[in-house]
C-alpha cells in the first residue's frame, strides 16, 4: 500500500493560509492578525528535552504484581506492558511520528473560544467533494492519517477522480493539539455545531462529515443539528438500537421480543460490551481521579489499551503487536500503538480527553432520530454489528449500507483502503449536490 503523503512547504501552507485571513510574522510561531476567526499554519516539534524525560519516567516505573490469573481478564498483563515499556523507553522513535504528521498541512483556528488544531489536504482533482472526518478515544488524528491519501488521491489506488475528497481532520477539544476546556459543555453537540463552523470557515458551501467511535456522536449530533450545508453522514459505529432493545442490553437480561437472526446476534453483542465498559463508566463520572495517567507514562499506556472491543484492537492484539514492524491483515503495530499514546503524553490530554465521557449524558447505540442522509459501514470487529433492519429505522434517509469482511472498532487505522472505498461508494449518491 501507498501511503506517501501530500507534503506542503512552508512556502506552500503559508500562501495557502494567507488566502483564508492575513497573516503577521512573529518570531519563532507564525501569528493571525485581527479576528479570532483566523487560520494560522502548525507543525509538531516536541522538544528534545520531553523525549528524554519520558524515557527517564518509563524506566522509574514501579512496577505492580503481577495478576492472579493467566489471562487478561484482570487487564492489561504485566509482561504485556513491561515489554511495551522496554521498547517504548529505548528503542521507539517519536520523531518518525512527528515528522509523519508534518508531512500534512496543520493548521489552528478559535472556534467558540478555544483552539481547534486539524489537518486539511486539498485533492488536485477538481469537484472534490469536501470532508471532515473526526477520531474518537483511545484514539486521536492518528488514526486518520493513512486515508488522507486514498481519498484525496483516488486515481493512484485504482479509483476515479470523480470520488476525490478535500480532507479535514480536526483534533477533539481536549485532544492532541487542540485545546483543553477550562470550563464544562464541550460535548458531542457543541463540537457539531464547531464542525460545521470550520468547514464554513475554510469555505465549503457543501460538505460531508465522517464519523467513529466518538466521532460516530459527533456526526449524529450534526446530522441533528443539519446545519446548512451538511449534505450528509457516515459512519461505522451507527446508532440504530431501538430504545426497548437498549433498555434490555444494558440491564443484560433476556430481549424483550422475538429478534431476526441478525438482530439476536446484534442483541448479544450489545450485552456483552456492555459489560465490558467499565473504563467508561469510570470516565463518565470521575475523570479528574485519574491524575495517575498524567503522571506516569506506563499508567497512560495501560490505561488506553484496555479497551476492549470485539475486533481486539488494540488491547487484545497488544502482546503480539509487540513483535510486529509491519502490519499484516490490518493489525497495527507495535509503532503506531505508541504513535498514538505517545501524542497523549506530550500533549498531556490523558484526563482531558477522559471528561468527553463525563459531558456526554445521551446513550450509546440508542438510535437518536437523525433525519439527514446517512450511509453506514457494518465492519466485523466493532462492538455491535448492526442489522440492516434497525439501520433503516434509525435513518430514515439511508442511502448506503453495507457489512465488510474485515476490519474493527479502529477502522480507518486498520483498514485504510477499505475503509476509503465505503467512503467513496457512501457518499457518491449526494456528489451530484456539489
Amino acid at each position: 500500500m501507498s501511503s506517501k503523503p501530500i507534503v506542503a512547504t512552508r512556502r506552500e501552507v503559508l500562501v495557502a493560509t494567507a488566502a483564508m485571513g492575513a497573516l503577521s510574522l512573529v518570531p519563532g510561531a507564525l501569528r493571525a492578525a485581527g479576528a479570532n476567526d483566523s487560520i494560522r499554519p502548525f507543525s509538531v516539534d516536541i522538544p528534545q528535552r520531553e523525549i528524554t524525560q519520558l524515557r527517564q519516567r518509563i524506566a522509574a516505573t514501579r512496577w505492580p504484581d503481577r495478576e492472579t490469573v493467566p489471562d487478561s481478564s484482570q487487564g492489561v498483563q504485566l509482561v504485556t506492558i513491561q515489554k511495551l515499556a522496554r521498547y517504548w523507553g529505548t528503542d521507539y522513535d517519536w520523531r518518525k511520528c512527528e515528522a509523519k504528521l508534518n508531512g500534512y498541512p496543520q493548521f489552528i483556528t478559535e472556534i467558540d473560544g478555544l483552539d481547534i488544531h486539524f489537518i486539511h489536504v486539498r485533492s488536485k482533482h477538481r469537484n472534490a467533494l469536501p470532508l471532515i472526518v473526526t477520531h474518537g478515544w483511545p484514539g486521536s488524528i492518528i488514526e486518520q492519517l493513512k486515508i488522507i491519501d486514498p481519498l484525496t488521491n483516488p486515481t493512484a489506488y485504482g479509483a476515479s477522480a470523480s470520488d476525490a475528497f478535500d480532507v479535514v481532520i480536526p483534533s477533539m477539544p481536549g485532544y492532541g493539539f487542540s485545546g483543553k476546556p477550562t470550563t464544562t459543555g464541550w460535548g458531542p453537540e457543541r463540537m457539531g455545531r464547531a464542525w460545521a463552523e470550520l468547514m464554513k470557515r475554510l469555505g465549503y458551501s457543501r460538505y460531508v462529515a465522517q464519523g467513529g467511535d466518538w466521532g460516530a456522536f459527533v456526526v449524529d449530533q450534526m446530522g441533528l443539528q443539519a446545519p446548512t450545508g451538511l449534505l450528509g453522514i457516515h459512519t461505522n459505529m451507527p446508532a440504530t438500537v431501538p430504545e426497548e432493545i437498549d433498555k434490555a442490553a444494558q440491564a443484560g437480561g433476556p430481549p424483550p421480543s422475538i429478534l431476526s437472526t441478525d438482530e439476536g446476534r446484534a442483541y448479544d453483542q450489545l450485552v456483552a460490551t456492555f459489560k465490558q465498559v467499565a473504563y467508561a463508566r469510570m470516565m463518565a463520572s470521575r475523570p479528574q481521579t485519574l491524575c495517575s495517567i498524567a503522571d506516569s507514562p506506563v499508567g497512560l499506556a495501560a490505561w488506553l489499551l484496555d479497551h476492549n472491543d470485539a475486533g481486539g484492537q488494540p488491547a487484545a492484539a497488544i502482546a503480539s503487536a509487540l513483535d510486529r514492524t509491519t502490519s499484516v491483515n490490518g493489525e497495527l503495530t507495535r509503532d503506531e500503538i505508541l504513535d498514538n499514546i505517545s501524542l497523549y503524553w506530550f500533549t498531556n490530554t490523558g484526563v482531558s480527553a477522559s471528561r468527553l465521557y463525563w459531558e456526554y449524558r445521551g446513550g450509546f447505540f440508542n438510535a437518536k432520530g437523525v433525519s439527514i442522509p446517512v450511509a453506514v459501514t457494518v465492519f466485523p470487529g466493532e462492538q455491535y454489528q448492526a442489522p440492516r433492519s434497525w439501520t433503516e429505522r434509525a435513518y430514515p434517509k439511508l442511502i448506503y449500507y453495507n457489512k465488510v469482511d474485515r476490519g474493527g472498532h479502529f477502522a480507518a487505522w486498520e483498514q485504510p483502503l477499505l475503509f476509503s472505498g465505503e467512503l467513496r461508494a457512501g457518499f457518491r449518491p449526494l456528489r451530484q449536490e456539489i
